[in-house]
């Protein structure tokens, strides 16, 4: 087996972009393509000017013209350029050359890499800031017979062309020196990604990795994390735990939002989604084939008992996940927020789904005194065109009283703003929720789990339960606490 860390450990540690491709053109086993289109050949002339390219290099190209594009990898069925499906292609396409062209009973040894990308820079206008995807198809052993994979989403910041060409090639070359010398720490690697890059220069949104030395990876682990390190606003990913571009999930859908906890899922939560959907699709400008449902976490919520518990963020998405539900983790601690990105991605309806506490924050003042034009700024962001609110009610633990959007306590300031804002049909009460599960909150149950008291599983929906103990998820504290 080719060793590729124990061949070159003596660079290790070499940070310039030029030492990490020339470490790669040294190595004798590590040779493949470059298919950049888009943004010019930006990676490959890396590699060729530290010097000793030819003993890496296959082939580099750039079909830049869509009819020789087509002409070697086909048309895509969308007829779009710019997309996963057509890296995918790129990807498959070179591979299968490096595997026909370069015979193994001559090189033996060989490590077989596709890197290719396809890109759109900033627009002439700048009105569109350019955005690409950038993958690698690769071996770490020769007698590897499925490939290791990992493939991007990248949005560029930059307002030159030239910049953002300078900024993918370096990231290509990250990309590749971190896929064959820091596969064995995934989370370093997108770390990794930004050396020699400024993080307000470019936005990764989306990573996935996948093969036989990423089998232990877990990309929803991998979504946290570039969130968690200020690569990107909001990360999503879908019931088969891959990471999805939140741009293309969301284009031009009908979208309803629930935001919760989830720690865990319980029947209100449930009850809440069921409801409002139904309400939702109801309307008549929702057409349910062009819907999705997103259960939404902040990081603010991920942070609540001090820094991210990974472990804790997995428990909750792998609930979710057996649910079918696709997941987004935010930064959008206010709804605003969240609604404004949105509206970056499509003009139809969107619906929030949330209680009655949720709605009495919303019109709380202090959550906008950084916006020059305060709650009105927010509220002409949060209520634009066509967003309904679902409220779903609570009862009021002393009184009894089930509190709905009729009777719901805002500050005697908001008053007349809400009264707008109800008349005007943007809340919208949830009226057949089931009673026998209002009394139902999410710490509640954690606490009686963790405190191995009876009663949390009816708590649950159907499933959830057994989901719960069968991977120990949430229990883990309890063994700490035993052992204090």
């Amino acid at each position: 087996m080719a060793s590729v860390l124990k061949r070159d450990s003596v660079f290790e540690n070499i940070p310039s972009i030029k030492a990490k491709t020339l470490r790669i053109n040294l190595n004798p086993d590590i040779y493949g393509t470059f298919a950049e289109i888009g943004a010019g050949q930006e990676t490959a002339r890396h590699f060729f000017r530290s010097g000793g390219a030819s003993g890496t290099i296959a082939k580099a190209m750039s079909a830049y013209d869509k009819d020789f594009s087509d002409a070697i990898y086909g048309i895509e069925s969308d007829g779009r350029y710019v997309t996963q499906a057509r890296l995918k292609t790129m990807l498959d396409y070179e591979m299968q050359l490096m595997e026909e062209r370069i015979s193994r009973d001559n090189h033996p040894d060989r490590l077989f890499f596709s890197y290719a990308n396809t890109v759109a820079t900033i627009d002439f206008s700048k009105r569109y800031k350019g955005h690409g995807w950038i993958g690698i198809r690769y071996q770490l052993d020769p007698t590897q017979k499925e490939y290791d994979e990992i493939i991007l989403h990248i949005r560029f910041k930059q307002n030159e062309a030239r910049l953002q060409q300078e900024t993918l090639g370096i990231l290509g070359v990250n990309l590749i020196y971190g896929a064959f010398y820091k596969y064995h720490k995934p989370k370093k690697m997108l770390k990794y990604l930004y050396d020699h890059i400024d993080k307000d220069t470019l936005e990764i949104d989306m990573i996935n990795f996948s093969g036989p030395n990423f089998k232990e990876v877990d990309n929803r682990l991998m979504s946290l994390q570039l969130i968690k390190n200020d690569m990107t606003d909001a990360v999503m990913f879908g019931p088969d735990g891959n990471n999805l571009l939140p741009a293309a999930v969301l284009y031009k859908k009908n979208i309803l939002a629930l935001r919760g906890s989830f720690r865990p899922v319980t029947k209100v939560n449930l009850d809440m989604f069921e409801k409002s959907y139904d309400i939702f699709i109801r309307d008549k400008g929702v057409d349910q084939n062009n819907t999705i449902v997103i259960f939404e976490i902040t990081l603010s919520n991920l942070k609540a008992s001090g820094e991210i518990d990974e472990q804790d963020f997995m428990d909750r998405a792998e609930l979710l996940c057996s649910l079918g539900h696709s997941v987004m983790i935010s930064k959008f601690q206010e709804y605003y927020k969240l609604v404004e990105y949105f509206n970056n991605y499509t003009k139809n309806r969107i619906g929030l789904t949330m209680g009655v506490n949720n709605l009495v924050d919303i019109f709380d003042e202090k959550y906008y005194r950084h916006l020059s034009g305060g709650i009105l700024e927010a509220f002409g962001k949060l209520f634009f065109k066509d967003l309904q609110v679902y409220l779903y009610p609570m009862k009021n633990a002393d009184t009894g009283q089930i509190m709905t959007s009729n009777n719901v306590k805002v500050h005697p300031r908001m008053k007349e703003l809400y009264k707008f804002f109800k008349y005007n049909g943007k809340v919208m009460d949830i009226i057949d929720y089931e009673p026998e599960v209002m009394h139902i909150f999410s710490r509640d149950v954690l606490k009686k789990l963790m405190n191995n008291e009876e009663g949390w599983e009816k708590m649950l929906p159907e499933g959830i339960a057994e989901i719960i103990k069968q991977k120990q998820l949430f229990m883990r504290k309890t063994e700490e606490q035993e052992t204090e």
